[in-house]
């Protein structure tokens, strides 16, 4: 076989890898592990039963200076002063809330509830997969690559289980081939050599580590794109928003992310607009708000949401915690989002029988399933929501707009 240029080669490789999923967009999960109280990030100050039931977590009313108490977005609800940073995005219209989300899961395991979350079943019904991986599955004539599909950290996310590809990274060069300096051409022809024939699983292999590296080649060319003067939060977190940044402007056919931000699970000392959960929600503000920035002209191809397993429950307990609940509320940013509005009515805080768990946790509204069909649909027009979610009926949310995805709704 004769010899080719490194240059030639990664061009090869390039060629064989180009974006080719239908919509060019992109859907970026981002998981809240451990039970987050949405209650005190999107906060009900209109409900004076909000303040009788938690009387020392809950956020002050709006003052004329917004330091320690809610921000009004409307006349009923507010959000918590260190989610500040996704104001600005509120009133853009790119930023929306759904109140109510949630499953059929009354068990108050957070390993039960994040796991059935991310596989899109029913309780104790298992059907296979995740259900971003059974999305990526029933896309016909849909080419893709081990950046198709990524999670930022060290193993795949459960909803990317069952995808035809997909890779966990913690950062872009660990995509690479872990060769010595001007060694690569060598190794790239090596296994040029070793798989031209195309025939076998490892030839499979050896050609998707191929691409792959010529991928992540042309992203370290376009690392200098990023935003100079965007400031990501200098944790796990932040960095990990800006690895998703780089992969989408360098536009190596992302089309799903996952990401998560664990310790949400607040039975003690939860605090109110300070203490450990104000903390979090200031470095997941900083870090959406960093990355809506850096995103930059690719905005527009762009729909992050937020979730987490369930709710807390609506009154505080003698901890001056939360304990665990049912329905909480999902925050939807970016591309097709019906924003700067709250989905769906609000049902009070006194529910003494609706909640298996116990008194006082939020009804569900909206079944998590149909938030996310609705998503998928809409903001990457996936055409078999059937394959994704089987034998369930969606529920129209009405996150999506119409306006925006004209070609879908």
């Amino acid at each position: 076989m004769a010899k080719v240029s490194r240059r030639a080669f990664l061009n090869k490789m390039l060629v064989a890898t180009e974006p080719t999923h239908t919509s060019g967009r992109t859907l970026v999960c981002v998981f809240l592990r451990g039970g987050a109280d949405t209650l005190n990030m999107l906060v009900p100050y209109g409900d004076a039963d909000y303040y009788k039931v938690r009387p020392t977590i809950a956020i002050s009313p709006p003052r004329k200076t917004r330091t320690a108490s809610v921000i009004a977005i409307n006349d009923f609800y507010g959000l918590h002063p260190n989610l500040s940073p996704l104001l600005n995005i509120f009133g853009e219209g790119r930023l929306a809330f759904v109140q109510g989300v949630g499953s059929d899961n009354s068990s108050g395991s957070h390993f039960d509830a994040q796991d059935q979350f991310e596989r899109g079943e029913s309780y104790r019904k298992s059907i296979g997969g995740g259900w971003l991986g059974r999305y990526l599955q029933s896309k016909v004539d849909h080419t893709v690559s081990p950046l198709s599909a990524v999670s930022i950290g060290t193993s795949v996310s459960e909803s990317l289980h069952g995808a035809p590809a997909a890779s966990a990274l913690t950062s872009v060069d660990e995509a690479c081939l872990k060769v010595a300096d001007g060694e690569l051409a060598h190794v790239a022809q090596a296994l040029s050599d070793m798989y031209g024939a195309e025939v076998g699983l490892l030839a499979n292999a050896g050609k998707d580590a191929l691409q792959l590296n010529a991928r992540v080649e042309k992203l370290k060319k376009n690392m200098h794109s990023s935003t100079k003067n965007v400031e990501y939060p200098d944790t796990e977190f932040g960095k990990g928003l800006r690895q998703l940044s780089q992969l989408i402007k360098a536009e190596v056919g992302l089309e799903v992310a996952t990401i998560d931000y664990g310790g949400w699970d607040t039975h003690f000392f939860q605090g109110a607009a300070e203490g450990i959960q104000a903390t979090n929600m200031l470095e997941l503000a900083k870090g959406l708000a960093s990355f809506d920035e850096d995103l930059g002209s690719h905005r527009g191809k762009v729909t992050t949401i937020v979730v987490t397993e369930f709710g807390r429950r609506t009154y505080e307990n003698g901890s001056q915690g939360t304990d665990h609940g049912r329905g909480f509320a999902l925050f939807a940013m970016g591309a097709g989002i019906t924003g700067g509005r709250v989905h769906g009515q609000w049902p009070g805080v006194n529910h003494q029988n609706q909640d298996l768990l116990g008194p006082s946790g939020l009804p569900i509204a909206f079944d998590y399933r149909s938030v996310l069909g609705e998503v998928l649909r809409g903001c990457l027009q996936a055409q078999h929501l059937d394959k994704v979610f089987p034998q369930f009926q969606l529920a129209s949310v009405g996150l999506v707009s119409a306006k925006q995805c004209p070609q879908i709704l």
